[in-house]
Parts: C-alpha cells; sequence; structure tokens
C-alpha cells in the first residue's frame, strides 16, 4: 500500500482513459484528473463527462453532487460551441443517441419498462429520450414523436396511422426524419391539415462564378410568393446554397422579419445512389438556430441545390411555426 495519497492522470490513447480513471478510484486514487468531453492532446484525456456520472450513479462515490450532474449535458455542448467543434452525438451519457430509440417494438418495450433498454434516467445527466422515426417505425414511435407538439394524440388517432405512411413513402425517396425534427413536425402538421405554407417557390436560379485562381462566388435569383405578393430577389454568396440562403432571407425578411434571427449552424450533404454518378440522388440535412432553439430539417433530390433548397425553405417554415405558435398562445413546437 501506498502511505500518501495519489490521482491518476489519464490519455486515452488505447480507449481505456475512462477505465483506469474508475480502477483507481477503487484502488483509492483521491484525484482524478481528466478533460470534459475528452479534449486533449493525441488520442485525448479521461473524459470526465463519463467519469463523473459513472462514479456518482454507477459506483456510489460523491462527486459534483445529483443537482450538477443534471447540468452535465448543457456544459458539455457548451463546451463544445467554446472550442468550434461539433458535439459528439454519439458520447456516453451526454450524447444526443446516448437514449435514442428506433423501431416498433423496441420503442414500445422502452415506453412499458424503461430500465429495461436504459442504464439510468436521461435526466440524471441533462439528457432526454429520444424516439427517432424511420421505415422502421410503428405507431408507438409515432405517437412519441407526435405527442411533443401534439400532447393529446392517442395511438388510435387517424393521424398516427397517416403520418406513418407518409414516412415510409418519404424515407422510400431518400428522407430521414432522425436528425430532421423541424421537417418531420412540419410534415406532421401539413398532414394534419392545420400548417399551410406562409411562402411557396415560383422559381430560382444560382449562378456561380470564378475570378481567379482561388475566388469563386455564387449569385441566386429566388421568386416566391408570400400571400398572392410575387417576391423577387438577387444576392450573393459563398458557393449556391449560401447564395440561395441569402436571396430567400432577402425576399422574405421585410414581411417576416423573426427570419433575421434565424441563422445556419450546419450543412451537411450525402449521396444517397452512388452507381448513378452525377445523377445520384442527394440528401442535405441543415441545422438551424434561431439563438434560442435549435431544429434541423432535411430535403432530397436528384440535384444538391434543389435538395438545399428543401431543407432551407423548411428550415425558416419551421421558425414561422414556431413564431406563430408562440403569438396564439397554443402549445410549442417540438424543439420549444
Amino acid at each position: 500500500r501506498i502511505g500518501i495519497p495519489f490521482g491518476i492522470h489519464a490519455h486515452n490513447d488505447s480507449g481505456v482513459g475512462v477505465a483506469n480513471s474508475l480502477l483507481a478510484v477503487e484502488l483509492g486514487a483521491v484525484q482524478v484528473q481528466g478533460t470534459f468531453n475528452g479534449y486533449g492532446e493525441r488520442c485525448g484525456n479521461a473524459n470526465l463527462c463519463s467519469v463523473l456520472p459513472n462514479l456518482e450513479l454507477k459506483m456510489g462515490y460523491q462527486t459534483v453532487g445529483r443537482g450538477k450532474l443534471a447540468e452535465l449535458m448543457d456544459f458539455s455542448r457548451f463546451l463544445s460551441e467554446i472550442a468550434n467543434v461539433h458535439h459528439d452525438h454519439r458520447q456516453p451519457f451526454i450524447g444526443e443517441s446516448a437514449f435514442a430509440h428506433k423501431g416498433g417494438a423496441h420503442v414500445d418495450g422502452v415506453m412499458k419498462v424503461a430500465h429495461s433498454f436504459e442504464h439510468i434516467e436521461p435526466e440524471l445527466v441533462g439528457n432526454e429520450r429520444r424516439f427517432l422515426v424511420s421505415d422502421q417505425s410503428g405507431g408507438a414511435t409515432i405517437v412519441n414523436k407526435l405527442r411533443r407538439f401534439l400532447p393529446d394524440v392517442e395511438k388510435k388517432d387517424p393521424l398516427v396511422s397517416q403520418v406513418l405512411e407518409r414516412v415510409k413513402y418519404l424515407e422510400h425517396e431518400g428522407y430521414q426524419f432522425e436528425a430532421a425534427e423541424g421537417s418531420f413536425e412540419l410534415m406532421a402538421r401539413r398532414v394534419q391539415g392545420t400548417y399551410e405554407d406562409l411562402f411557396t417557390l415560383i422559381n430560382f436560379r444560382t449562378i456561380n462564378r470564378k475570378t481567379g485562381v482561388t475566388a469563386e462566388d455564387a449569385e441566386a435569383i429566388v421568386k416566391v410568393d408570400v400571400g398572392g405578393e410575387e417576391y423577387h430577389t438577387v444576392a450573393s454568396g459563398d458557393g449556391p446554397v449560401n447564395a440561395l440562403d441569402q436571396a430567400l432571407r432577402k425576399g422574405l425578411e421585410q414581411k417576416f422579419p423573426s427570419l433575421i434571427q434565424v441563422h445556419l449552424e450546419d450543412y451537411k450533404v450525402r449521396v444517397l445512389t452512388s452507381g448513378d454518378g452525377t445523377a445520384a440522388k442527394v440528401r442535405v440535412l441543415i441545422e438551424s438556430s434561431d439563438g434560442r432553439d435549435v431544429w434541423g430539417t432535411v430535403g432530397v433530390s436528384e440535384n444538391v441545390i434543389e435538395a438545399s433548397w428543401i431543407a432551407l425553405a423548411d428550415s425558416l417554415h419551421y421558425k414561422l411555426l414556431k413564431d406563430a405558435l408562440a403569438a396564439a398562445g397554443e402549445g410549442q413546437t417540438a424543439t420549444g
């Protein structure tokens, strides 16, 4: 035995930084050095976002206390923002996928006996249970997704089967709603007949310009209909998608000033049918924020610009939906 207090400073070069830290505590260590989100040189340090809840919730040691532990996910996301890196959605305990469930029977089981699928209550670390919508989804999944913004919906409600059929059709076309809560809610409300788009596309055109070895910009021309009025705008941007985003906002912000608050957080493109070469279908996923809430929207097309338009338009439609519900005092959307 060692006659002096000792601690541990573990790195994750072989993937056991957290395990070594926990074992050290069991062997008498009184201090654990690590970093939140595991940030550090090479493969990172022992991740305190895993060390703390394991010690407190699984091993019976007092660390920061249950109250502080419930703020862990928010703190982890805050650090990701400060570091300007994407939050790891597969991170244990505080990743967005840590308590995500997919498949009808699986979701039904979670709702009946949650601890048979989940190792802790998500709220203990500030996380939440998520039900992913896909063509594997059953009525239980759809009901739980709908209840986030339609709390009174029941499994036998015709809306459930209508939304489920629509999801299956869209997923066959290449859509996925697992990270597109905004598009899912808009789709469900359109099926329900309780949301009508406040603007519709007439046409758009994008032009790329290369002015030097590296200098490249784009111009977008957008024509939209807003309540019977036609808005025709032109804007430039860093690439066609950015130009399209700028032109769309330019045409709408005069009518809907709150859209100024919306900014694009993330943009992802995935090729769905790689065997078709340049004619391949693509899926565009956009993450947007108004400074208060964050939501995802999705678009699919053989044309990446058109897929981007669909996702961009849904992003702004969702913001307008949030504003309309807040003004009417009629509940909330899935994201707040």
